[in-house]
């Protein structure tokens, strides 16, 4: 195994730190105050991150929350222009947020998500925490919609998404997951309500699996479960059924292979309300897949058709 989620280059040295403010929507401006102009100072103290804000936005009306979280030895930035997300947030309305990880001995950023991706240092990371911190300091500036609140992660970045809607399924409606994985140990995750899920994973990713596996790195190893049993474990989660529905026509997402390559298995009988779970399947995709015009806002429909009941 090469390591545990490929490195992308690395962009500007931030440093760890938690970010707290005042979780109270900001009061909607004056008719007489002018052209609006947000206040985009970064969040997220001595780990900065400069929110990307649609020109649509007015205080006084709620609009989605979008955190992307990169891959590991990526950045937020790197992780934001691979899919394509500025435009797209202007164009769909939503903020978006694409904090940095924490660098480790490796030199590389990093998620500290589950056991086996990827805090590999003796010094513990509580990247929940600066996450929710980072929320609330996001929802404490701007008019976040509560039940719009949603995680994007690649890789590394894909574990956190799990790790945080293990620990804040309060907070998250959904979250999509390309080529991450859950925790290996089902029972280490302890959702307090439902969390729709997306799991996306190429068959010909050898960083991490689609059939699951062991990350090594840095002396450390630990497994992960395969793309489906991550879904599963929030299939039963969620309260649905599983038995998946498996009729949609393929999609042509990446152009990794010729053709539509994408299957879907949809678990949405049963669940619980808010609860949702999809595995999309890329056959011949790899784990840094070439990105087709289709990908993000394919995903990004699964996030905007799931906000918290």
């Amino acid at each position: 195994m090469r390591h545990a989620a490929a490195t992308l280059p690395l962009a500007l040295a931030i440093a760890s730190s938690i970010a707290c403010s005042s979780s109270e929507a900001p009061p909607a401006p004056s008719p007489d105050a002018g052209p609006y102009e947000p206040d985009l100072s970064p969040l997220g103290g001595n780990r900065p991150v400069t929110p990307v804000v649609p020109s649509s936005y007015r205080p006084g009306t709620p609009v989605p929350l979008l955190i992307l979280l990169h891959g590991h030895g990526a950045s937020g930035l790197i992780q934001s222009l691979y899919f394509g997300l500025p435009a797209l947030a202007e164009q769909r309305g939503f903020i978006l947020l694409a904090p940095d990880g924490t660098f480790g001995q490796d030199g590389a950023r990093f998620w500290n998500a589950t056991d086996a991706c990827c805090q590999f240092d003796s010094a513990a990371v509580d990247d929940v925490a600066y996450l929710t911190g980072l929320i609330d300091e996001a929802t404490g500036r701007f008019s976040i919609d509560p039940k719009r609140i949603y995680l994007a992660g690649h890789s590394n970045g894909g574990f956190m998404s799990y790790r945080m809607s293990c620990d804040r399924a309060d907070l998250i409606a959904a979250m999509v997951s390309l080529a991450g994985a859950m925790w290996n140990e089902p029972s280490q995750c302890h959702p307090s309500g439902p969390v729709a899920v997306l799991q996306i994973h190429g068959t010909a990713d050898d960083t991490v699996l689609y059939d699951g596996g062991t990350l090594t790195l840095g002396g450390h190893a630990a497994p992960y479960p395969s793309a489906e049993q991550s879904v599963l474990d929030w299939v039963a989660f969620d309260g649905c059924t599983p038995v998946p529905d498996t009729s949609a026509p393929l999609r042509d997402l990446v152009s990794d292979t010729d053709g539509p390559e994408t299957s879907s298995a949809v678990y949405a009988e049963g669940c619980s309300p808010g609860g949702h779970a999809e595995l999309w399947t890329m056959s011949g995709a790899s784990h840094i897949p070439g990105l087709l015009a289709d990908f993000t806002p394919s995903w990004l429909d699964f996030l905007m058709a799931h906000p918290k009941p």
